[in-house]
């Protein structure tokens, strides 16, 4: 080895390449595409010369290739032979034969030159070439690492040399890792939006390479000369895991030492061009698809014929090969220039079906070319705005972003024309955005020249408090992701500096939004963030929760994760709290290779956590993860919601979902929706006439400017905003404010658009007739990669669709319709609707791997095509007056098949110069394929015209599988067929299988998608069974008798039946304890044992059901004998039922509604509905018929309202009716004395199924949810079910439900909703307005309810505290926080420790007290007598009602749902929309308990007593006219502190209520509050006032006195 190094030394380490000489080499490539089993079809070419090598300067060289041949393959491996590609040499020849220049000094190639005739596309033929020249050798190393420059770029190479002393030769081996390139030569398209998983590819890669180059060099005086060289490359892809086996694209290189020639080579006469280094040039392949090769010789002609083949070809339906087509078009136009495509349009654009197909076509262009078009064309009004539009968001994604479209869409972001045009603008500012991220997508380093511009505008938008621009820009830089941005996106956030705090939350929800795209390139950067964000407890909660979001979207380590969940143990906002905690651990079950390692960390998380967080109810905010990922397969989907509440009411506040996919290694954001309801449940509810005059709210304001620095809640947001993202790239966003609405309303009014309502009826009435085609390339992935020889290596993925509706819709009336029409006309008319539609629709997909240039493909892919069509004819009649509606399905010429679905795989090779001779040839050959061993089992299923008992023979026919699995063979094949019979329908309908895979090679995901597979869905009619139309009849009203066809007759006994009761009532008293010998044997048995495993215990439920009917019965005695008996027994509904069976023989029908089939021989098929309503009895009646004459199957339901606690209902089927029967009863009563409702089901008969049906069912039903069951031991009826609901109270249920073998409860099952059970059992507040009455219960379901007893405040968040109320001081009870006031609740105690309740609201004052143990009501100051209630607002919905012992005040359309008070207690009660916007006593109503003591100035105090305090309206003076002598005081401890070190003075931080000067208190309290504390020897400046040191932090905490009562002197002043 010593000696082999010196003579590398010697050799001056570098291959001989002598002056004067003409070295002569035999140089061969192959590169052969597919899998790597032999007998498989496989795609390839092959390239052989003589390679001519001279020196014509020092360090520079000729390479010349003599005699060249290309040969192209697609066949058998390795059975067929190659291709002699002659047309193509001879096209190429001029190009082969010129020699190129390039720089060589000690083995390593330079600078390449060549002519410019010659294309990138042969140079790179002679890189690959230059590849096996290309030699690191190190004069003292043997074996060595380095980062090499090859065809394939820099990549990391591992040299290995020895020495063959015999032969006197040195043999080198190099190995270049493609993996592993500080440089690698790849070129994605349309894989922008992709984020790579870099923890999925480290055990298994989806795309592997490596080459492997052998030397053998021989030592000759000026250095070593190349004998040999071999270099073998492979390349293997799949989308799924490489272990289950792997596509291959195999490169073999030889370059063999022939001889030295003394003739050098001879440069051409051109000037030599420098055309880069050694390094692929990616050429014209780019533009070029790998799906099929056309020349183009005249692209206008072509462009024209295959627009004229797509228009004439897809006008009633689409062709099959039209996607195909549409590609083609593409593809021409992409080698189009822009003069020829607007020649195109200036021809075609006054022809709107070619006009739409050229829009449709150029986003797919992809180029510059599309946008400076769209621009054109717009600027010159040549397009609409829609066409704009549509083509704009088209093109924004699908445009090659290079830093010509991007000045392009910078230059149309400041075009008037789109700065005029709100939605054209919103497109293009985002489009911009979109465009900068696809161009930095593949740069480590981003220009910042290409954001400059809209951070420049965004710091313009917020000097100016443009608040809607600056939410716009916000969202553009969202969708560049650029890490620049963050800086001026963090200038707007409120945690960093003042000016951003004053702006709208709406701004800062953008801010952060904005990073999330960002994060995805600077996750660390972004964590760093949104931590501070998070922790930030004075930022909205709303923020901080988008905070959370964008942090678990960095994938944060467990570090920062545990530190969240330490965070979240103290947190005092619930909203926080349960957001957090729900979100990590949903992550916790995420199976995602992307996600695991946040998963782990989530997972310790949520133990650190408190589980008290699981318990927090549906109002609190709420994050759901779900995924499914496969992990042999790499594919997989996840889906996340964000519920973000405000205040816990039961609309969120915003709304987020996003749906995510993953596949080979990659994953993406597919699609997202985010809404925010700022306002939406506010407007719902409340109601729009409330009284917004200044005096009303001057008079509110004027009672609580007295409060100690009082601050109102935010004015409320827009009502609504919604936006849309596509592939993490938001397209679309709105704001749904007043404004917006006002204009839509004014638009919809506009006698523009009513006009424009009224032509387009009258072009229905002469006959519309459209067609309308959406082509559409729907995909387009693509990796470019070079290999060893010069050749790209492609992977793709298209996917193009075209959908087509060919529409005919003639309308007509009867009377015809007058020129001033309205809409009376249309009611009284008599309308007929004629439709035909033929909606079709067809799609391939391709997936392509192989070399792909524009000169020639050899390719191995697999297409898949589905076509559909689904033609349908419909005749629609209506007539409002006579209340009748006929639809009626006419019959329609069919394709013979509906759907149909082809899958195949093929191995390709065709060149540019002889297209005819493409050959294409299945990747499994035919020869596999023995003799099929299979037998075929159709089956159709046939009506059975019979009577039979069970079933109408209308009830069409079963599906019967048909094949058994075929294989025994060589290849796996499966043919199916499955047929069903249709009888009343006329048709028979049959699905198809075939198929054939390479599982038999290797049974895995990859080798199952080589094959082909065939699908087909047929539909052909039957034969002697003529079906003229389908049809569905309405008729409501008198004359629905006259629909009914078929007589019904219940009035036959069934004397079998009549006789059971007697036969049961013998044996009961035969054998009395038969019944309950079995049931007990039966109870104890299998079916108990089985279900013990799965209950928790047993129990015995000790109260009975007392129903309310029977309470009725008993206590009218008085009423009508028909109503006493036919009412209060449970033989009531038999007895009315026995007088008249069918209604229809006493009462007309009140709607038949009749399903047919009209056959040719007029033979009935079908069914017919009817129903009655006997109002007497308050009987319904519905009876389902079959039409045809032999069959008198039936469905008879009657029900009957017994009382208003009780209705019972009898169902019945089978031959008229008799066969089966079930009654089921439905009452209301008492279990003790909680409300309760009982339903029970029993019957004499039923199918056997329903016993089978019922055991899959609980088989099914998860353990989890019978866990909290338990089971009772009564013994219950043979034939019957029973459900119990009983409300313990409005949150609580138990749930009793009896079967006949057992009896299960759900004990104290909590509701996430209050149950209004006063206003649905008794009587509520606005009996005359059905409206407002539903609303009422609606609200009361969700109203937040605040209370006092025994001088205990329970707070709407359900805080609980003691409440000592100062003499003769208000309180602020409740009120409207926000700066509307819509209500106030004072409440204050007078001198008898009385309380009185003063209710402020639209323009009145309701006054509430006791005097003489009686309630006192005062309106306005006016004394209301009881007797005189209810007391109704003359304009607004307000009501004074009694109720029980006291007096309810309601007003829910103006937040204040009831106000309630009775001697000793009081409770207010707020409809939900008000959560989180009230204040005073009753705390805030927004679940935040952690939270409940604020103060009027925002304070979170700490003592229920200071809490209390601070809502007391204080008196200025003692001429004050309220009795209130108490004012709110900053006090001094009276003894001095030591506080850090020093002795302190201290004052309170928050107020005292104390008795105003010349008054001293009678009754004290003790109060715990904050105090601030300043060194003794400080200056406490007392003209600042109260309202300075209420400011100050706390640095400690004492208790000292407050005032509850004064008594005053002579010297109060």
């Amino acid at each position: 080895m010593k000696v082999v190094v010196l003579a590398l030394a010697l050799a001056l380490v570098a291959p001989d390449l002598a002056t004067s000489k003409t070295y002569v080499y035999k140089y061969e490539a192959v590169l052969m595409g597919g899998l790597p089993e032999e007998g498989l079809a496989r795609a390839g070419l092959k390239v052989s010369s003589k390679i001519l090598i001279s020196a014509i300067a020092e360090n520079t060289f000729l390479l010349k290739l003599s005699e060249p041949e290309l040969f192209e393959y697609s066949g058998v491996w390795s059975k067929d032979a190659y291709i002699p590609a002659n047309k193509l040499k001879a096209a190429l020849a001029s190009q082969l034969a010129t020699p190129i220049k390039f720089e060589y000094t000690n083995g390593v190639v330079g600078r390449v030159f060549a002519p410019e005739g010659v294309s990138t596309t042969v140079l790179n033929i002679f890189r690959g070439v230059l590849n096996v020249l290309q030699l690191n050798i190190k004069k003292t190393q043997n074996v060595y690492e380095l980062q090499e420059a090859g065809a394939q770029g820099v990549c990391k190479t591992l040299y290995a040399i020895t020495e063959d002393e015999k032969a006197e030769r040195i043999l080198l081996t190099k190995t270049r890792d493609l993996n592993n390139c500080q440089e690698g030569m790849v070129k994605d398209l349309g894989l922008a939006y992709a984020e790579k998983c870099v923890e999925c590819q480290k055990n298994a890669k989806n795309l592997r390479g490596a080459a492997a180059y052998n030397y053998i060099l021989k030592p000759v005086a000026a250095g070593v000369l190349i004998l040999e060289a071999t270099v073998n490359e492979l390349i293997q892809f799949t989308p799924f895991k490489e272990l289950n086996g792997a596509a291959q694209m195999n490169t073999k290189q030889s370059l063999v030492f022939l001889e030295v020639q003394k003739t050098p080579i001879v440069p051409v006469n051109a000037q030599y061009l420098h055309r880069g280094s050694i390094k692929y040039e990616f050429a014209s392949e780019l533009l070029q698809t790998p799906v099929q090769l056309t020349k183009i010789t005249n692209a206008q002609a072509q462009i024209v014929e295959l627009l004229t083949h797509l228009v004439t070809n897809n006008m009633q339906m689409v062709h099959e090969d039209a996607p195909l087509k549409f590609l083609e078009l593409i593809q021409v136009l992409r080698k189009s220039n822009l003069m020829d495509i607007n020649q195109i349009w200036n021809q075609f654009k006054s022809k709107p079906v070619f006009r739409q197909w050229i829009l449709d076509a150029l986003p797919a262009i992809g180029t510059s070319t599309t946008l400076r078009f769209i621009q054109e064309k717009f600027m010159a009004k040549d397009i609409s705005t829609y066409e704009a539009s549509q083509a704009l968001v088209a093109s924004m994604h699908m445009v090659t972003a290079d830093l010509e479209a991007i000045k392009i869409v910078e230059a149309l972001t400041n075009n008037n024309l789109i700065v005029e045009n709100a939605a054209l603008r919103q497109i293009v500012m985002l489009g911009y955005g979109t465009m900068v991220a696809k161009h930095c997508s593949d740069k480590i380093a981003c220009p910042v020249e290409l954001i400059k511009p809209i951070h420049d505008r965004i710091s313009r938008a917020v000097a100016e408090q443009n608040i809607d621009e600056t939410i716009m820009l916000l969202k553009v830089l969202g969708n560049a992701g650029h890490p620049n941005s963050l800086k001026p996106i963090t200038k707007v956030l409120p945690i960093f500096g003042t000016a951003a705090a004053s702006l709208p939350d709406r701004v800062h929800v953008e801010a952060i939004l904005a990073m999330r795209n960002i994060a995805k390139k600077e996750p660390r950067l972004i964590q760093e963030m949104v931590v501070q964000l998070f922790m930030d407890k004075a930022l909205q909660p709303e923020l901080r929760m988008l905070a959370c979001i964008v942090l678990f979207e960095t994938r944060p380590p467990i570090g920062l994760v545990t530190t969240l969940a330490n965070v979240l143990k103290a947190e005092e906002n619930l909203q926080v709290a349960s957001f957090t905690y729900s979100h990590m651990k949903s992550l916790t079950r995420s199976t995602v290779a992307h996600q695991s390692s946040v998963a782990a960390a989530c997972n310790v998380a949520v133990k650190i956590m408190s589980p008290k967080f699981d318990r927090l109810s549906y109002r609190f905010s709420k994050a759901i993860h779900m995924d499914a990922y496969s992990e042999p397969l790499m594919l997989g989907a996840a889906a996340s919601v964000f519920f973000i509440n405000h205040a816990a009411r039961f609309l969120p506040k915003a709304v987020v979902a996003k749906t995510r996919g993953y596949i080979a290694g990659a994953a993406a954001d597919i699609l997202e929706v985010g809404v925010r309801t700022e306002g939406l449940q506010e407007v719902l509810l409340k109601n729009p006439d409330i009284d917004n005059n200044a005096d009303r709210i001057t008079k509110m304001r004027r009672v609580i400017k007295a409060l100690s620095q009082w601050r109102s809640q935010p004015s409320s947001q827009p009502l609504a905003s919604v936006y849309v993202k596509f592939l993490g790239q938001e397209i679309a966003f709105a704001n749904i404010d007043k404004v917006l609405v006002d204009k839509a309303i004014a638009l919809a009014t506009s006698p523009q658009v009513q006009a424009m309502g009224k032509d387009a009826l009258r072009s229905l009435m002469s006959g519309f007739t459209a067609h309308y085609t959406k082509p559409m390339l729907a995909a387009e992935f693509r990796r470019i990669l070079p290999t060893a020889a010069g050749f790209p290596m492609e992977l793709s993925l298209y996917t193009t669709a075209v959908a087509n509706a060919a529409v005919q819709v003639k309308v007509s009336t009867t009377p015809t319709l007058p020129d001033n029409l309205n809409l009376a006309h249309l009611l009284k008319a008599n309308m007929k609707l004629e439709t035909e539609i033929r909606p079709s629709i067809a799609v391939q997909s391709f997936a392509v791997m192989g070399v792909n240039t524009d000169l020639l493909q050899s390719t191995v892919f697999i297409r898949a095509k589905v076509n559909s069509i689904l033609p349908a004819k419909l005749t629609a009649k209506l007539d409002i007056s006579d209340g009748n509606f006929k639809l009626q399905a006419l019959p329609v010429v069919v394709p013979e098949n509906l759907a149909a679905v082809h899958y195949e795989s093929f191995a390709v090779a065709r060149n540019i110069e002889d297209l005819p001779a493409e050959r294409i040839v299945p990747i499994i050959p035919a020869d596999l394929l023995e003799p099929l061993i299979s037998r075929q089992f159709i089956s159709q299923a046939e009506s059975i015209l019979s009577g039979s008992a069970s079933k109408s023979s209308e009830i069409l026919s079963d599906v019967v599988s048909g094949m058994q699995p075929i294989i025994k063979s060589k290849l796996a094949r499966v043919e199916k067929k499955y047929c069903a019979k249709l009888a009343a329908m006329g048709f028979k309908s049959c699905f198809k299988l075939e198929s054939e895979d390479a599982a038999f090679i290797r049974n895995t995901p990859l080798y199952k998608l080589v094959g082909k597979h065939i699908v087909t869905v047929t539909i052909k009619h039957v034969e002697g069974q003529q079906i003229e139309r389908l049809e569905m009849e309405v008729q409501v009203g008198p004359k629905a008798a006259d629909k009914i066809i078929k007589q019904i007759d219940l009035s036959q006994e069934d004397e079998t039946a009549l006789g059971k009761p007697a036969l049961l009532k013998l044996k009961k008293i035969l054998a009395p304890g038969q019944r309950n010998a079995t049931r007990s044997s039966s109870s104890s048995s299998s079916s108990r044992s089985n279900s013990a495993l799965r209950m928790s215990k047993t129990v015995v439920y000790p109260l009975k059901f007392q129903k309310d009917h029977k309470k009725q019965a008993m206590v009218s005695q008085a009423r009508s004998a028909r109503a006493s008996t036919s009412r209060s027994s449970a033989s009531s509904f038999q007895a009315i039922y026995n007088k008249n069976k069918y209604l229809g023989a006493t009462v007309a029908p009140s709607f038949a509604i009749v399903f047919r089939a009209v056959r040719a021989d007029h033979d009935l098929m079908g069914y017919e509905i009817s129903a009655f309503l006997d109002k007497p009895t308050a009987r319904v009646q519905l009876i389902i018929a079959a039409l045809a004459k032999a069959d008198n199957w039936k469905f008879c339901a009657d029900g009957v309202l017994l009382s208003n606690h009780k209705v019972t209902a009898n169902i019945a089927w089978g031959v008229e009716c008799k066969q089966y029967s079930t009654k089921l009863t439905a009452d209301t009563g008492l279990v003790a004395k909680s409300p309760a409702a009982r339903l029970r089901l029993s019957w004499e008969k039923l199918p056997s199924a329903f016993k089978s049906y019922a055991k899959i069912v609980y088989q099914y039903i998860p353990s989890s949810i019978l866990a909290g069951l338990v089971e009772g031991k009564e013994m219950n009826s043979e034939r019957q079910l029973s459900l119990i609901v009983v409300a313990t109270s409005n949150r609580d249920l138990d749930v009793i439900m009896k079967s006949p073998k057992r009896t299960i409860y759900k004990l104290a099952l909590h509701l996430p909703m209050a149950l209004p059970l006063e206003a649905i059992t008794g009587l509520t507040p606005f009996e005359d307005n059905t409206l407002e009455k539903v609303r009422y219960i609606v609200a009361q379901m969700y109203a937040a309810q605040c209370s006092y007893s025994k001088n205990i405040l329970t707070t709407f968040n359900n805080r609980r505290y003691t409440h000592e109320m100062p003499l003769f001081c208000n309180q602020v009870l409740a009120q409207d926080c926000s700066p509307d006031i819509k209500f106030m609740v004072l409440l204050k105690k007078d001198n008898v420790e009385q309380k009185h309740i003063n209710v402020k609201i639209a323009d009145i004052d309701i006054d509430l007290y006791t005097m003489n143990n009686a309630m006192v009501v005062k309106v306005n100051g006016m004394q209301i007598p009881i007797n005189n209630l209810p007391y109704k607002h003359p304009t607004a919905q307000i009501q004074i009602r009694s109720k029980n012992e006291g007096i309810s005040v309601y007003a829910p359309s103006h937040g204040l749902h009831e106000m309630y008070m009775e001697k000793n207690s009081w409770k207010v009660m707020l409809v939900d929309w008000m959560r989180g916007q009230t204040c005073g006593l009753c705390g805030k109503a927004d679940g935040e308990v952690r939270q409940e003591f604020r103060t009027p100035n925002g304070r979170m105090v700490k003592d229920a007593v200071s809490f209390a305090h601070s809502w007391v309206i204080p008196a200025e003076s003692c001429g004050d006219t309220s009795e209130c002598r108490m004012r709110q005081e900053s006090v001094k401890l009276e003894r001095q502190m030591m506080v850090h070190g020093q002795e302190s003075k201290c004052y309170s931080v928050e107020s005292v209520l104390r008795c105003l000067p010349g008054c001293h208190p009678v009754k004290t309290t003790p109060v715990t509050v904050g105090f601030h504390c300043l060194p003794i020897e400080a200056n406490q400046n007392q003209s600042e006032g109260l309202n300075s040191i209420l400011d100050k932090s706390v640095d400690l905490r004492e208790t000292t006195q407050a005032h509850l009562t004064c008594s005053c002197t002579a010297q109060c002043a």
